[in-house]
């Protein structure tokens, strides 16, 4: 048998593409989805996305979720003292490894490794040092499709949040800023793409700055009504 695995779940697309990418390699048996979620806010941590769309992503993917729900503010302590408690059940259940969708910044790698080292798990990195300019066109070949749910705007202009992760995204992405957004330029959230069963309608709602961020509010269609799909985002929104 495989050795047991779970998806570290970002709800963006480098998370939603290790998935992938495991799949297909047929090595681990991914058996459930772990997620960081800020508990007061009822969202996805960093990625700022609602729990009803996390649901729905996790609906199409086809495995159980398994949540840390983290307090706001979280100290590093409590956060690893949350991770260790969920991933402490998930090992008595026999899981044994943790895949992670990193890119090529060696600190978080090695903030995960020993993570994982302490609660007994091995951890996984399938993208790890892809060229992140052609792993972003080759996403996006393969059907991904993303909308940006933070920007950094000391990296990148506010204008990109909202904006759907495509090809004209891309080459509108000044110099110096990831197309994948490792560097934390910006997040997404997936609602397409092969890792899924079908797409999740959703539509952009409000777009705010808080904490130094920018965040659109990504909604699914049926919660939105008329006036968020007013609001909406359309798809060839162009430079912003």
């Amino acid at each position: 048998m495989s050795p047991r695995a779970l998806i570290s779940w970002s709800s963006g697309k480098d998370s939603a593409w290790a998935l992938n990418d495991t799949r297909n390699e047929g090595v681990l048996d991914i058996v459930g989805v772990l997620t960081t979620v800020t508990q007061p806010y009822g969202r996805v941590s960093m990625h700022g996305v609602r729990e009803s769309v996390l649901a729905q992503q996790v609906k199409r993917i086809g495995l159980p979720l398994f949540p840390v729900y983290l307090p706001a503010p979280c100290s590093n302590e409590t956060y690893q003292a949350r991770m260790a408690e969920v991933l402490g059940a998930r090992r008595e259940e026999g899981t044994t490894h943790v895949v992670f969708g990193d890119l090529f910044l060696e600190d978080v790698r090695g903030y995960r490794e020993k993570q994982m080292t302490a609660a007994g798990m091995t951890p996984v990195f399938p993208l790890w040092h892809r060229d992140t300019t052609q792993l972003a066109r080759e996403m996006l070949a393969q059907g991904l499709e993303a909308t940006v749910t933070v920007v950094d705007p000391r990296q990148l202009d506010p204008a990109f949040a909202g904006r759907s992760y495509d090809a004209t995204f891309l080459d509108d992405l000044p110099e110096g800023v990831d197309p994948c957004g490792e560097r934390g330029e910006f997040h997404t959230v997936v609602t397409d793409g092969p890792m899924f069963d079908s797409p999740i309608p959703e539509a952009v709602g409000d777009v705010v700055e808080r904490d130094g961020f920018v965040f659109a509010d990504v909604v699914l269609s049926a919660e939105c009504g008329v006036r968020c799909a007013e609001k909406s985002v359309p798809k060839d929104r162009g430079t912003p």
